[in-house]
């Protein structure tokens, strides 16, 4: 799959040439400390808070197996953000479970540090932002590259960030498909969004590819069990739903933990998203400085711009909301459509309006009958993703990049900005 068909069509830095590379050649590539905010410790609190450090371990499949080691339902585990399933990483978790048992898991790749009691559990979007310290190996040969990284940094460095698409991850790294689904469900096609998710075989080992092209073909469920890897978990659930009850594809996707149903019509929103971002940065529109028919994001209570009160951008206000865009103050927003999305006026919203309308869907296809877990309002979301103390490293085979950004932005797409590679290297 090509970054066109993610929607991520244009760069802040166009007119420069990559470094090349690969990110993740290992795990240890790629680390990820989140910037948590932290429950209130209280020694009567219900709740377990945990930091947890793991490594190569999938969202979903850690909080599964951390759910499994302490005999609980997976909404009895919390966390604030999904880390990427290929790196160390470290974040807040919380349990409601006994002190004891959460101080005694043992599961290989996981730590348990800093355990203590809350009044409250980790709901997703408790955090501020995460930090990152990301290799690049195999770099271009022939790349300039302490020279090309400098370029890009001092670019990046006169905004204050880079476009904030989202990056490949919101899309599936192995099989970008999950937006995809999201569509078909939009449309009111379950089974066909079922039969995307479990067979449709795209670059994956021989025998994943194997095992769901047969089903593909024959959609003999039974069959499918026998042979599909007990590591797909999620795909061999679905499956065995449909073996036993022939025909509830609806049933089979209620098999899947609600934040991946909810990633699914997510995943077809940011598709869209970065559709408009990137036809805003093909006409030559400014991402970090407004513009009459804007909406703008002012800072909430930790400093992260709020998505829930955008203001628009008119003849009156144009030069105060530019001075607050200027101190980061107030983001430039771009449209996350759902049941009850705001457009922009003037040119920018010309622009969402046709990409909707290209695409064919209208608000209520965002509300997913029989799975409201699925449904969404959408929201604005700001179009310049600030990178904050970034820092280069140079070594003999490899570059290191040391940054921070907000929650909801993508390390991978400022890496872009320096590698321009081919989207499998991400």
């Amino acid at each position: 799959m090509r970054e066109s068909e993610l929607g991520l069509e244009a760069f802040l830095t166009e007119d420069l040439p990559g470094i090349g590379g690969r990110l993740r050649n290992t795990p240890d590539d790629f680390k990820v400390d989140e910037i948590s905010i932290k429950p209130p410790e209280d020694p009567e609190g219900r709740f377990v808070i945990a930091q947890v450090w793991h490594r190569n371990w999938e969202a979903n499949r850690l909080v599964r197996r951390l759910a499994s080691n302490l005999h609980l339902g997976r909404n009895r585990v919390g966390f604030a953000g999904t880390k990427d399933g290929r790196s160390v990483a470290t974040q807040l978790m919380s349990f409601n479970a006994p002190l004891e048992d959460v101080q005694a898991l043992t599961i290989p790749e996981v730590e348990i540090r800093d355990v203590y009691r809350a009044k409250r559990m980790i709901s997703i979007g408790d955090l501020i932002g995460n930090k990152f310290e990301i290799r690049v190996s195999d770099q271009n040969p022939a790349a300039d590259v302490r020279y090309i990284c400098k370029a890009v940094a001092d670019r990046v460095e006169a905004i204050g960030g880079f476009p904030n698409f989202f990056g490949i991850q919101r899309f599936g790294s192995v099989r970008p498909i999950t937006h995809l689904v999201g569509k078909d469900l939009t449309k009111g096609d379950i089974e066909g969004a079922v039969m995307r998710y479990i067979a449709n075989p795209l670059d994956e080992d021989s025998e994943i590819n194997d095992a769901r092209r047969a089903l593909q073909e024959t959609r003999d469920f039974e069959q499918a069990l026998a042979e599909f890897p007990m590591k797909l978990t999620f795909e061999r659930m679905m499956i065995g739903h449909i073996k036993d009850h022939p025909g509830d594809f609806l049933g089979a996707l209620r098999r899947l933990p609600s934040n991946l149903l909810m990633m699914f019509v997510h995943a077809y929103q940011s598709f869209l998203f970065n559709e408009v971002l990137s036809e805003r940065m093909r006409r030559g529109i400014a991402i970090d400085e407004p513009v009459v028919g804007d909406l703008v994001l002012p800072l909430d209570k930790n400093g992260l711009p709020d998505h829930d009160n955008p203001i628009p951008v008119t003849e009156d206000n144009l030069e105060k909301v530019r001075r607050n865009a200027r101190e980061k103050k107030a983001f430039v927003s771009g449209l996350l459509y759902g049941t009850d999305s705001n457009f922009a006026e003037g040119e920018i919203g010309e622009i969402e309006r046709k990409i909707i309308e290209d695409e064919g869907v209208s608000r209520m296809d965002f509300q997913i009958v029989g799975l409201r877990e699925a449904s969404s309002k959408g929201i604005r979301r700001e179009l310049l993703a600030l990178c904050k103390d970034l820092e280069i490293e140079h070594f003999d085979d490899s570059t290191v990049f040391k940054f921070a950004l907000n929650k909801g932005c993508y390390a991978t797409c400022l890496m872009r900005e320096f590698m321009k590679t081919d989207i499998s290297k991400y």
